[in-house]
């Protein structure tokens, strides 16, 4: 077994393991879900360390590091074809680690304790394989894995209208994922291998137009072939106006499950037009490119407007999350080397630092019970730790220097400017109403009077910081040294861009 199946499937023991513990026993239970999302993570640390950097190209399997390819369903010509690039590695990478510290933090999970981290690790083992499939149907199944065991933590595990959010986003997600199958077989039944010539499933080979078949490559059928999978990628950005899902299953969502979901989730559809979409019609990739600017800054104002307007806490990391990503769209859009890269650190930036948010989120709502705004007040006075961990995230949102978020939003803004220079100047003012709503939320959580409601509030514990403090020593160190991850995405993205102009 490789060392990409062994990462990826090594949460799926786990939960064998748990499923023979008796449900009281509820340490082996969080014990066992805990080691084997951290295995995962030492594994892919590992795998960083001995990831070869002068990598290039996308489009051929010798360009991808840890490769495993072998036939899974000969009959239909399926395989089970994974590897990683510069492109998939630092979310792959980031997943590992977003799921080891969301299931420390899930440690005080009440109701049902077996059954919410088996699905956990579920839940870490399909986002793992989205990341690493270059099979289109292998890509599809993970895809689909994934949507059953969040549909069931937000439902099971989730707030007073649990319900509601779950079905909301299980029926968005998959009315995306419907058109996604249907242009799936529509590039299988018209793209050939150049080495049998039969169907394949293989996305690489799906990216050589000399493998197509003439009804795919004429321009309308391309088009709409991108339009439908552009929406079923676009449902889990969220892009406006695909995004009213995303509030209400965060809002109802446990505090972990809201990490993975802003963390990772979000960014599978932004991976999936640049692994997916782009490689395959960078004709129409390019075609649509100023809609794409566009709707990345309507997602940037939007969700900075309806972000400041909240009055629950959790809700307005959400908004924010939304306006954040609308950033990762106009770096896509513009296709200059500055901009695409910008984009993705910001999907790996944003993964860090909203993971900080909704983690902090967590923290105040354990002890105050509600997550009003306007009903804290002061508590920097006790809280004095918990301010300046909260400080700091809030600051890494705002995109201050020294923070990830800086770095990504200078690169998407100097390779934006020089394309569409009057959006870019518009999507400036997101970065104001961000820092607005940031300090405006700073200011009534921590500063002015004490709430004597909270007279006795305790400050975070050590099991709250060992979640937040790695992501904020992260978010620092990549924001003064961003290297590792620039230098391993540029190729591949370098490559990208070659191939739409």
């Amino acid at each position: 077994m490789g060392l990409i199946s062994l990462t990826t499937f090594f949460p799926v023991l786990g939960i064998v393991i748990i499923l023979f513990i008796s449900k009281k026993n509820l340490l082996a239970i969080k014990m066992v879900s805990i080691v084997f999302s951290f295995v995962p993570l030492v594994i892919a640390s590992y795998m960083w360390l001995h990831y070869k950097y002068p990598m290039t190209g996308i489009d051929l399997e010798s360009q991808f590091q840890f490769v495993e390819h072998f036939a899974w369903i000969p009959a239909f010509h399926i395989d089970y074809f994974v590897g990683l690039d510069g492109l998939s590695f630092p979310m792959f990478w980031l997943t590992t680690l977003l799921s080891f510290i969301s299931l420390v933090a899930s440690w005080n999970i009440s109701k049902a304790q077996k059954g919410y981290f088996a699905l956990f690790l579920l839940l870490e083992t399909s986002m793992l394989g989205v990341f690493v499939s270059l099979d289109f149907f292998l890509f599809y199944v993970f895809w689909e894995l994934m949507l059953l065991p969040m549909y069931f933590l937000i439902g099971i595990w989730g707030g007073p209208r649990r319900e509601y959010a779950a079905i909301k986003f299980f029926l968005y997600t998959l009315a995306g994922s419907v058109l996604m199958l249907l242009v799936m077989l529509a590039l299988y039944f018209n793209v050939k291998d150049p080495v049998t010539g039969s169907h394949t499933f293989n996305m690489l080979h799906m990216m050589h137009k000399s493998n197509q078949s003439a009804w795919l490559t004429t321009f309308d059928v391309r088009l709409w072939l991108y339009i439908a999978l552009f929406i079923g990628f676009a449902i889990k950005v969220p892009i406006f106006p695909f995004h009213t899902w995303l509030p209400d299953a965060h809002v109802e969502a446990p505090t972990a499950v809201s990490v993975i979901l802003a963390g990772i989730l979000l960014k599978m559809g932004t991976y999936g037009l640049l692994r997916i979409s782009y490689p395959i019609f960078p004709d129409i990739a390019k075609y649509t490119s100023y809609a794409l600017a566009i709707f990345g800054v309507i997602n940037i104002l939007y969700g900075a407007f309806v972000a400041m307007a909240q009055k629950d806490l959790k809700k307005m990391v959400a908004y924010s999350s939304v306006s954040h990503m609308g950033f990762v769209l106009l770096g896509m859009a513009v296709f200059t080397t500055a901009g695409i890269n910008g984009a993705v650190f910001q999907m790996f930036s944003h993964g860090l630092i909203t993971a900080m948010l909704f983690l902090l989120v967590g923290v105040i709502y354990d002890r105050a019970h509600h997550r009003e705004i306007a009903g804290f007040g002061g508590l920097g006075v006790r809280m004095p730790v918990y301010m300046g961990i909260a400080s700091l995230a809030f600051f890494a949102a705002m995109g201050l220097p020294g923070m990830t978020g800086f770095i990504a939003e200078v690169m998407v803004f100097i390779g934006a400017f020089s394309v569409y220079r009057v959006l870019t100047i518009i999507a400036a003012f997101g970065i104001v109403i961000t820092a607005a709503y940031m300090l405006w939320t700073m200011q009534r959580v921590f500063l002015g009077k004490l709430n004597p409601k909270y007279e006795h509030i305790t400050d975070i514990n050590g099991r709250e910081l060992f979640t937040l403090i790695p992501l904020g020593a992260l978010t620092i160190f990549f924001g003064i040294y961003p290297l590792p991850v620039l230098n391993m995405i540029k190729v591949p993205l370098n490559y990208l861009i070659t191939l739409i102009h």
